[in-house]
């Protein structure tokens, strides 16, 4: 394969909407995204973009671009530094989350997951030693 000089970033991931005013309160009240723009671009079509705190990839959530809401995806995954408050502040926001899962010992092994409104799947994933978190 030949070598390449240019970058390949993961910016954007697409979801499917049945009420997207449901959506962008789950994410933006209950998970804290910001969001980041809610646009019209045609008559039926909807494009809301939410991104989490500190992540250069946003979700996108759409409505009448033949987007399919009875395939949820699953597999979505953030990953944060501390998942027991992480849990903490969903479930203080309202966020049915499953209980701590912890797959073998030490970093990058603890795990908390939940779905959003349309049944879309997330996990987070506790990594305390990262070379590019920012000092707490």
């Amino acid at each position: 394969m030949p070598e390449t000089s240019l970058e390949w970033k993961l910016e954007v991931v697409v979801l499917a909407s049945a009420d997207l005013d449901r959506s962008i309160a789950f994410y933006r009240d209950r998970v804290g995204f910001v969001l980041d723009h809610d646009v019209n671009p045609a008559p039926g079509v909807r494009i809301v973009q939410l991104t989490p705190r500190g992540s250069s990839c946003s979700v996108v959530l759409t409505r009448g671009m033949g987007s399919d809401v009875s395939r949820p995806v699953s597999g979505l995954q953030l990953v944060v530094r501390d998942v027991e408050l992480a849990r903490a502040e969903l479930v203080e926001r309202g966020v049915a989350v499953d209980p701590v899962t912890r797959m073998g010992e030490g970093d990058a092994s603890a795990f908390i997951y939940f779905s959003d409104p349309d049944g879309n799947g997330w996990a987070v994933q506790e990594i305390r030693n990262r070379g590019d978190w920012l000092p707490s």
